[in-house]
């Protein structure tokens, strides 16, 4: 991943913790990293996550969210691991 991308996806991805606990959310929204991941695993397309949410992602939301997963695979499936149990 370029620089150039990597300053992108961590300004696209935020962490605040008085949003959904301090997980690693798309930018301005409530939509964790983990639940788009995740909703991709089960098969939902990357054109569908789109529109899969309340509010709708832009291509580059999805993208961000998918490059902070490569990124930062264990954070993610340890989040998606403790939602599962939950």
């Amino acid at each position: 991943m370029s620089a150039n991308v990597a300053d992108r996806t961590k300004s696209w991805i935020q962490k605040r913790p008085t949003v959904c606990g301090g997980d690693a959310c798309i930018r301005d929204t409530r939509i964790p990293v983990w639940s788009v991941v995740r909703a991709n695993q089960l098969g939902v397309s990357a054109d569908d996550l789109r529109t899969h949410f309340v509010t709708p992602l832009t291509a580059a939301d999805v993208q961000a969210a998918m490059n902070y997963y490569v990124a930062h695979g264990d954070e993610i499936d340890n989040e998606i691991r403790l939602n599962e149990e939950a």
